[in-house]
Parts: C-alpha cells; sequence; structure tokens
C-alpha cells in the first residue's frame, strides 16, 4: 500500500509541473474555437502526453485519450471504416472509452499520432464536422515513414515542447519568487543583490546537472539525490537508442554514431561538429539524413553558421559548419559518463562544487543553447577563420531582436557564453567593429553578476532564458 501511495504521488506531483506551453494551448483554444487542430510536438518523455491531459481536464467539460501505442486494433478500423459516418466514429468512441461528449465542451487527443498516421490525415474531416476540439502529441513526426502517403492536414497547427527551462525548473523547486526577481531583474537591467544573485547561480548549477527532463527533475525533487535522478536520466537515454534502433531506418548506424559522438565533439574549443571524427571517408551528403533525423526528434539542438550576419540569418546560413548540442543538458551529463553503469549523487556534488575534472565550458554552453532553443530561438553561430588574426573570430550565438537605438528596428544581438569569472571579450569586439551598422544589443552571458555597459548587457548565466 505505501508503494502505491508513493506512485500516486509522484504521478500528482509531475502532472502539477507549470509549463510554459500552457498559455499557448491557452490562446490556440481561445482564438481557433475548434477551427483548427494543435500537434504537440517534441522529444520522447518530454512531458507532452501530461500537459495534454492537463490542459483537457482544466479547459474542457471532457476528454477522450487514445494513446495510439495502446489503441487496439478494432479503434483503428473504426477510424479507417467511418470516416464517411463520423457519428458512429464518436458513438464507438465516447461508449468504449466510457466518456460523454459534449459539442464544444470535449477535447480529443490522439497521443503518439506518428504510430497511426491515418488519425492525423483524418484531423482535416474531423475538425470540419466542427463538435469537438483535436490536439495530437507526437515525436519523429517528420520522419519520412511517418508522413508517407497520408495528407499532412492544413487545420493542424503546432507547436514545440522542450525539457523544463530554468524558470520552469524554478516553479518546480516552489522558487516562483526567485523566478520573478531574475525576471525582473533583467526587465529592469539591474543586478539582483548578492544574497539572490548567489541563491540563483547556486539553483542554476543543481539545474545544468539535473536538466529539463520531468521524469529526471521528479526524482531529484523527491529524493534531493542527483544520482537517483542519472538514474532517471539512463533509462531516458536507453529509450532514445532504441528509438534510434527502431526508427532510424538505413541510416541508423549514422544516427548512432552522431549521437555517440556529441559529448566529445562539444568537448572541443570551437565545438563545431567534424565529420572526420566520424570516420575517415565521412562525408556531409552521407550524413544529412542521419543529422535530419536527430533534429525532427529533438533529441539534439543543431546550430548553423550564418556567414553574413543579416537580420535573415537563415538566408545566410551554412549546414556543412554546425554545432551538435543536446536537447537536454542534464541528459549531456550523463552522456558523458555512459562509460559507468551508475554516477553517484556524490560524483554529481564534486561536479557541482568544481571538485572533479569537467568540461564546463561543454556544459555552459550547451545549457545556454536549450535556453534560448525553449525560448523559440532558431540557433545561428558566427564562425570567421582568416590567415590576419585581426579577421578571425568566433561568436557563438545570434539573435534577431528590437534594438532601441535604431528606432526599435530588428537588429543582429550577439551572444558570448563564459563558463569562468576571468574572460576576454576579443571575438565579440572584432565582431561589432566589423558589423556595426547590422548590431544591437550585446550579450555576455558569465558566471557573475549583471552589469550594463552601453548596448552590451553582461548577465548573469542564469539569465538565458530571458533572451
Amino acid at each position: 500500500m505505501i508503494v502505491v501511495i508513493f506512485q500516486y504521488s509522484q504521478r500528482l506531483r509531475a502532472d502539477m509541473f507549470k509549463r510554459k506551453i500552457y498559455a499557448a494551448l491557452k490562446r490556440w483554444k481561445d482564438e481557433s474555437a475548434g477551427s483548427t487542430a494543435m500537434m504537440i510536438e517534441g522529444a520522447r518523455r518530454v512531458g507532452k502526453s501530461t500537459i495534454a491531459e492537463t490542459f483537457a481536464r482544466n479547459e474542457y467539460r471532457s476528454h477522450v485519450l487514445i494513446d495510439w501505442q495502446k489503441a487496439p486494433q478494432a479503434v483503428k478500423d473504426s477510424f479507417l471504416n467511418n470516416m464517411d459516418d463520423l457519428d458512429a466514429l464518436f458513438m464507438d468512441l465516447s461508449v468504449y472509452y466510457g466518456v460523454r461528449l459534449y459539442e464544444r465542451e470535449t477535447l480529443f487527443i490522439f497521443d503518439e499520432v506518428q504510430l497511426f498516421p491515418f488519425a492525423r490525415s483524418a484531423v482535416k474531416h474531423l475538425v470540419a464536422d466542427g463538435r469537438y476540439d483535436f490536439m495530437e502529441t507526437g515525436s519523429l513526426i517528420s520522419i519520412k515513414r511517418n508522413v508517407d502517403d497520408i495528407l499532412i492536414p492544413s487545420e493542424e497547427e503546432s507547436v514545440s515542447m522542450f525539457p523544463l527551462d530554468f524558470e520552469e525548473f524554478l516553479w518546480a523547486k516552489g522558487e516562483e519568487l526567485l523566478a520573478e526577481a531574475v525576471r525582473h531583474s533583467f526587465d529592469s537591467r539591474r543586478a539582483l543583490s548578492p544574497l539572490l544573485d548567489n541563491k540563483a547561480e547556486r539553483l542554476f548549477r543543481e539545474y545544468m546537472l539535473v536538466g529539463g527532463m520531468p521524469q529526471a527533475v521528479e526524482r531529484y525533487l523527491d529524493t534531493a539525490d542527483m544520482g537517483k535522478a542519472d538514474r532517471a536520466k539512463r533509462q531516458i537515454l536507453r529509450l532514445y537508442t532504441q528509438d534510434i534502433e527502431k526508427y532510424g531506418g538505413s541510416d541508423k548506424e549514422r544516427v548512432r554514431r552522431i549521437f555517440d559522438e556529441i559529448p566529445s565533439q562539444l568537448s572541443k574549443h570551437e565545438k563545431k561538429f567534424t565529420l572526420a571524427d566520424l570516420g575517415e571517408n565521412a562525408r556531409g551528403r552521407e550524413y544529412r539524413d542521419a543529422f535530419f533525423w536527430l533534429d525532427e526528434s529533438y533529441l539534439v539542438n543543431r546550430c548553423v553558421n550564418a556567414t553574413d550576419p543579416h537580420v535573415g540569418l537563415s538566408l545566410h546560413s551554412e549546414d556543412s559548419s554546425m554545432k551538435c548540442y543536446m536537447g537536454d543538458t542534464g541528459l549531456l551529463v550523463t552522456h558523458v559518463f555512459a562509460d559507468r553503469t551508475y554516477t553517484s549523487n556524490e560524483l554529481y556534488r564534486d561536479v557541482l562544487f568544481g571538485k572533479l575534472e569537467v568540461n564546463e565550458g561543454m556544459l555552459v554552453e550547451n545549457v545556454v543553447a536549450q535556453q534560448l532553443r525553449a525560448s523559440g530561438h532558431r540557433l545561428f553561430f558566427y564562425s570567421r577563420y582568416s590567415r590576419q588574426a585581426e579577421d578571425r573570430m568566433e561568436i557563438d550565438f545570434l539573435l534577431v531582436g528590437e534594438y532601441e537605438n535604431a528606432a526599435m528596428k530588428a537588429r543582429i544581438c550577439p551572444v558570448e557564453v563564459k563558463s569562468t569569472k576571468r574572460y576576454k571579450t576579443v571575438s565579440l569586439d572584432k565582431f561589432k567593429a566589423k558589423f556595426d551598422k547590422r548590431i544591437g544589443t550585446q550579450y555576455v552571458l558569465h558566471p557573475r553578476p549583471m552589469r550594463v555597459d552601453g548596448d552590451r548587457l553582461y548577465l548573469p548565466l542564469y539569465m538565458a532564458h530571458c533572451l
């Protein structure tokens, strides 16, 4: 009985995590009014099913959850046979799942819809019927085998879901006031007090090691043991490896090589992915589909080189030069220690307090990439090699933002990430000098308090999610 209660409390706690995506779903419901379906995309175990169910319970009178991983063939047959008789389909689903349906007050959730692509193509007819709302969740939904022979409905909106960012991690820990203080500090350009700065920095380092996968966060909050959170992350990494084997198709070996190579690639100074490390004869065209698979699965966050930094960054991107970050930094930490069968709480504590030699620059840049991606940014960097030292530069990330000193017109916002308190900004200085008229606010993310220097803003790392 004790075990049952404990499992229930864990499930309840995970359901209660406050997620930013909820507001996007609420806007969809209010503005769409049933005219479109909503697809939630994201990596496996990122919380898609949980947020869909939570939203359904809170915002609708009733809901029907169809998990296509478990749905019997009879349910699939009802879809296949009743597209011309939706009354019969809705009757089948209502009675089979034991849920009374209410016009405009019932939500159907198609969970893991990529496992039954016909249901996704049927959304066009279901939405046109107008009686109920429809939400889908999916992983790998753009992989060829999951879109073959189906018409993707134009009535489908989509939103991406990522692991918890640092602000959501603070909410999960009950630190809402600190989260508000961090956000207010960023908006007002006034540094937090030393007391709050130290607390936010400590919790950010915790977050960097635990990561934002809901299962790992839940385990850590329940036990305060990073070793037990590590077990949850190892289970997720095993699931991802199984997905690669199961769904990677003819590219699965290449996908696996890239995935296994990520920690090594990120440990390099420039962190650009070098294909030659995968094999002497590795070529970009051979690995293009493998990188696409990892990108579409949300297992990685790709960052491509914008060779001519204008506001339209994608117009000048060079896919052959890229960095490949793990989608979750907590998973990266566990991936780094993959040679061990278990990573203890004590080892995590040694990393946390700097007693163990770990490439902190790798973790810091990865966690910043994770925050930027969760905030809706596509990832670009700038790299220029030249024999002339004055022309050689590397900018970690490029964002586009409104610039106050240019009548709020869009400008390039370079972002430099520093993992130590002592550093130089040589590349940023060169970049500003070379592209001055295109540049807006410059950001330096570092393990120090905030300070403002003209149009350059030095931010503590724990404010990365504010950008």
